[in-house]
This record gives structure tokens, C-alpha cells and sequence, in this order.
């Protein structure tokens, strides 16, 4: 069995981020959502990984390598622009030959990872078999209908009228005769070719489509709001550790991860935070939720609930929150200006000022 992972796409909801950055590479607590998924991959047991790419390739390349820091070997496929997920599985076709195979959005969070689901898959080997989570707003997502025994019988993409809340899960698994339905369906009024369009082929067709009802944990990081949300997650269920230097006029409260080569310094750190290698935190209050990337300073600040990408500054700001910030990035005090009123004021005008 192999995995497909879509690492392509331009990840316009998180721009301006993703103007310099892969979308599949912005770390929720310091690790990129990409690595979860390979790392998800890995454990399930699946060692051949084909990864779609389109224009971040070099930066995607350059962060995964062969594959081999993860138990896995990877190859790259190429793609042109975004056409749809069906298109990518239609370019890894000589990729994947007759192998059964898992599809994996790159930008996708499952918390539990797919071993069970690839488990399943194994033993019972239907068509297909796709995942799926109620959700409160179907509109934006694809969206399943189910007959009363709980059989797939019908999906649409982004319904305006949605007949189910059960979105689909950014994992799919298939057999090789999905490759006969991606071939057999014409692209969508986006111009995609639309994975759930293939499904529903397969459907049509009498083919063995299944579904699974996920009550676990998952996100689409697709925008800031659910960014912070995974980051949140994932920091709640991780250990106290503090390997770099905490002086005596600090406190850490909680779940706190210190890395190796980072200090604080007169500063109060409330858990679950974690803090990169080379980080300095001095003469600030970094609450809970927020993960600090590594080589940054926050100096005279308050922080919490937010993401700060990796060689960024923050100096006597105030407070922070709710918030992801970039690589590289400066964030300073605005100088401070003489209150003054600029008026351009008719004849016979009466004008109240307060001082």
C-alpha cells in the first residue's frame, strides 16, 4: 500500500503567510502540520509515499528530503497548478500502479493518526473508503449523503444546500479502480476535477464505497482561526520540559516546553506553551496556547493564544494575542506622537474641542 500527500495548492486563506511560505509548512507547535501527517503515515505502516507539488516544491522538497527522517521514501510528482484532487490522483497514476493506496491532504490534522482506518482498509478492502466528521456549516466542505443503513449513496462539493452536516475528512482510501472514475468525469464549474465527483462515479457504478464517522479531532488548517486551533490541541497534550535556562526570577506554570539553548529571563510562562532553541524571553508574560519558534526574542511583552514563526522579534508591544506571526518579522512600538487637531473649518463654524 502507498500514501498520495497533496502538498501543492497556494493557501490563499492564510496569506499573507503563505506568500513566502508553504501552507503544509506553518508549524503548530513548532512542528509543520505537514510532518504530522507523514509521521500519521508512518505509524500505519505505509513506507512509499508519492507527493503532489506544485509551486512551493523547492521549499517542500527541501524540508522532507528523501523521506527517510520519517521511515518513509518519497517521490516527488510534479503538478502544474491546483486542478482539483481528483486531477492529482490522475498524474500519479504510473506513481501508483495497481497498488491500493491513501490519499492525505498535506494541510490536514487528524489527532490519532489513520492507523486504524488503514487497518480496516486492509482487512475488508472495499473501492473506497472515506472519512467523515459532522460539522457545523457543510457549505464549505464536500458533503455525504447516507441511506438509513449508513451506505454512501450520494456527494456533492460545496452545496449550497447541503443533505447531510457529515463533511469529508481530507484522508481517503482506494483501490485501483479509482483510476478508471477520475478518468471518466469532466472537471467541475471550478474548472477542478473534483475528487468527490470520481467518488460518486464509483457509486454509479456499484462500486464498494464505505465511510467512517470520525468523532476524533480534525482541521482543514486552512486559515488562522483553525491554526490556532490545532496549535491549542496539540500543546494540551504535551509534557512539562525544561531544557534551556529558566533564572530564579522567573516561573513556569503548567505544561511548558523550554528547548534546549532557549532562556527566560525575568518572565512568567503559563502552560501549554512551548518555546524554540535560541528563543529568549526577558521582562515578559507569555500566556497559555502559544507556541514561540526558535531563534526569536519577545522582550517587554505579553503573549498568549498565538504563533510566532522562527527569527521574529517582539519588544514592548503590550499585549499579543490570537495572533500568528511570520518569519523574520519585526514587531515595535509605534513612536509616539503629539496629540494635535488639524482643522479646515468654514465660516461662522463652532467647534467643541475636548483637551
Amino acid at each position: 500500500m502507498k500514501a498520495l500527500v497533496l502538498s501543492g495548492g497556494a493557501g490563499t486563506r492564510l496569506r499573507p503567510i503563505t506568500h513566502t511560505s508553504a501552507k503544509q509548512l506553518v508549524p503548530v507547535a513548532n512542528k509543520a502540520v505537514l510532518f504530522y501527517g507523514l509521521e500519521s503515515i508512518a505509524e500505519a505502516g505505509i513506507t512509499d509515499v508519492g507527493m503532489i507539488v506544485g509551486d512551493t516544491a523547492a521549499e517542500i522538497e527541501e524540508a522532507v528530503g528523501d523521506g527517510s527522517k520519517f521511515g518513509l521514501k518519497v517521490t516527488y510528482i510534479p503538478q502544474e497548478r491546483p486542478l482539483g484532487l481528483a486531477h492529482a490522483v490522475l498524474i500519479a497514476q504510473d506513481y501508483l500502479g495497481d497498488d491500493d493506496f491513501v490519499m492525505y491532504l498535506g494541510d490536514n490534522f487528524i489527532v490519532g493518526g489513520i492507523t486504524d482506518l488503514v487497518d480496516e482498509f486492509r482487512d475488508s478492502r472495499p473501492d473506497a473508503q472515506i472519512l467523515l466528521t459532522r460539522v457545523a456549516d457543510p457549505r464549505a466542505f464536500g458533503v455525504a449523503e447516507l441511506d438509513p443503513s449508513g451506505q454512501v449513496i450520494g456527494l456533492e462539493e460545496k452545496p449550497e444546500q447541503p443533505k447531510s452536516d457529515l463533511a469529508l475528512v481530507g484522508v481517503y482510501l482506494f483501490t485501483p479502480v479509482i483510476h478508471e472514475a477520475v478518468r471518466a468525469i469532466e472537471p467541475s464549474w471550478r474548472g477542478e476535477l473534483e475528487i468527490t465527483h470520481a467518488i460518486q462515479h464509483l457509486i454509479d457504478s456499484r462500486a464498494d464505497v464505505r465511510s467512517t464517522v470520525i468523532k476524533g479531532y480534525w482541521k482543514d488548517t486552512g486559515n488562522v482561526g483553525d491554526m490556532l486551533e490545532v496549535n491549542r490541541t496539540v500543546l494540551e497534550a504535551m509534557e512539562r520540559r525544561i531544557d534551556g535556562a529558566v533564572d530564579d526570577a522567573s516561573e513556569t506554570i503548567g505544561r511548558v516546553v523550554v528547548e534546549a539553548g532557549a532562556r527566560i529571563v525575568n518572565s512568567r510562562v503559563v502552560g501549554p506553551v512551548v518555546i524554540g532553541a535560541g528563543t529568549l524571553v526577558s521582562d515578559s508574560y507569555v500566556g497559555p496556547f502559544t507556541s514561540i519558534a526558535e531563534n526569536c526574542r519577545i522582550t517587554d511583552s505579553e503573549l498568549e493564544f498565538s504563533i510566532v514563526l522562527r527569527d521574529s522579534s517582539i519588544r514592548g508591544v503590550g499585549r499579543i494575542e490570537s495572533s500568528l506571526i511570520g518569519r523574520h518579522v519585526e514587531v515595535t512600538p509605534a513612536p509616539s506622537v503629539p496629540s494635535a487637531h488639524r482643522l479646515v473649518l468654514g465660516d461662522h463654524s463652532k467647534v467643541q474641542i475636548t483637551s
